[in-house]
């Protein structure tokens, strides 16, 4: 075992620290520990029995509700946009109501990505899905007594947006040090927790919403998120950090082409992938579509087949690369929101909703697999998943208000092209990276 004394931590209170394995190339012990990659389940067995399975598993069920707490209620927000736009804030235009949901799914992914990285190689994963449950469940209920725009904006924006970055992390970091063979798909049926929150969470706020109001449909949605919280914070247990603190920062992969690529290709993904999600209701009520009814289920649609997106892809990913995934997929979502102003029935509108839906679903899922393939140096791979969700949050955070801008200037026209367009410039991004990695070669693994 190597010793421990070089590992870098943090001043929490010791019982936030995890018992941890403490992983270090650099040991002049080598050999008598295994590297991560060694102690990752083969063909979905986990080294050491049906104990040590069962902890597997439950990492995956806790990552299935931190990210229904995260994305899923990210995933929430067009919901309160349609909301907001016709009650609350309907002072605000839509772009400036937009920048709520961009600045939460900002820090989602920022906080997330970029900030908590050290928190989390120092051995403090408790810490982290404590500290984001309570500023996420927080968070909501200050918005349930909000009343006037800056208030949504510091406490849904804000205060919330931070809380889910803090729970993002783990839910994506421990999967690589308990799976190999099936790491895609793990990631991916954890990953399916921010679909079902997507659904479960928007559905709650409509129904409940005209009955007993704004404040108290968002505090349910408080308690729902405090009850299922409980899981991860009794289950997340991550196995091996490193015996030395990462950097926040690696210049080094800079120089590496595909790496660069693909930050381009998600940053374009992320700046279009979620106007759909705030648009597509209010553009089928106004145009006579489907009813109000229907025109608010449309956002659960897109939620429900981005559960097959996320999982039914990351299946194959394992077998054929994440990086041949992403390409295609990505391409398909610009077809399809080049084609969303030309719904004319409800039909049609479902009909793309579902599409759009599984073939954008897989984005979310399948970035930390594909990082892990591109990176040159696996000690250092949260360090580059942290970058790249760095680089990939500031095309989140002004995608949204971008097609609000658009929306006031040219109708829905606007945020269509502007959505399609993104995807398109994503695609062709990512193929370029993979094309960098693998060279101009069509049947390979990447």
């Amino acid at each position: 075992m190597a010793s421990t004394s070089n590992t870098t931590t943090l001043d929490f209170p010791p019982d936030f620290a995890e018992d941890k394995i403490t992983s270090d190339s650099n040991s002049s012990l080598g050999g008598q520990e295994k590297p991560q990659e060694e102690q990752a389940i083969e063909d979905g067995q986990v080294d050491g029995g049906k104990s040590e399975t069962l902890t597997a598993l439950l990492q995956v069920v806790g990552a299935f509700f931190l990210m229904f707490n995260s994305w899923g209620v990210a995933n929430t927000f067009g919901a309160y946009q349609t909301f907001y736009e016709g009650d609350l804030l309907k002072g605000q235009t839509p772009s400036q109501i937009s920048w709520i949901g961009s600045i939460q799914a900002f820090l989602l992914l920022s906080v997330g990505g970029f900030i908590t990285g050290p928190i989390f190689d120092a051995g403090y994963i408790r810490a982290l899905v404590l500290f984001g449950s309570a500023a996420a469940v927080f968070g909501m209920m200050m918005t349930s007594i909000c009343t006037e725009y800056w208030q949504v904006i510091l406490a849904q924006g804000v205060v919330t947006g931070i809380g889910m970055g803090c729970m993002m992390l783990p839910s994506v970091a421990v999967m690589p040090q308990y799976f190999k063979t099936r790491r895609a798909f793990a990631t991916g049926v954890a990953a399916s927790g921010s679909s079902v929150g997507g659904i479960i969470y928007p559905t709650i706020f409509h129904e409940l919403e005209p009955k007993i109001g704004f404040s108290w449909a968002t505090r349910v949605i408080a308690f729902i998120m405090l009850a299922t919280l409980m899981v991860p914070i009794a289950v997340m247990k991550a196995k091996v950090f490193p015996s030395q603190r990462r950097p926040l920062f690696d210049f080094q992969v800079l120089h590496k082409l595909d790496y660069d690529l693909f930050c381009f290709g998600t940053f374009f993904a992320f700046m279009g992938m979620y106007i759909p999600f705030y648009y597509v209701s209010s553009f089928s009520i106004s145009h006579a579509i489907v009813n109000a009814n229907l025109g608010f289920y449309l956002l659960t649609i897109l939620n429900a087949a981005s559960i097959f997106g996320r999982i039914i892809p990351n299946f194959f990913a394992d077998k054929t690369g994440a990086l041949n995934i992403m390409t295609p997929w990505v391409l398909f979502c610009g077809v399809i929101a080049y084609s969303w102003t030309s719904a004319t029935s409800a039909g049609q509108i479902i009909v793309l909703c579902i599409f759009y839906g599984f073939f954008s679903g897989t984005l979310v899922s399948i970035i930390a697999p594909a990082v892990v393939g591109i990176s040159p140096d696996l000690s250092l791979v949260g360090t580059h998943m942290g970058m790249n969700f760095g680089f990939t949050s500031l095309g989140l955070l002004i995608g949204n208000p971008v097609a609000g801008i658009l929306l006031d200037q040219h109708g829905y026209i606007g945020p269509a092209m502007w959505c399609g367009t993104c995807n398109v410039l994503a695609g062709i991004f990512i193929l370029a990276a993979r094309v960098s990695k693998t060279g101009p070669v069509l049947m390979v693994k990447s």
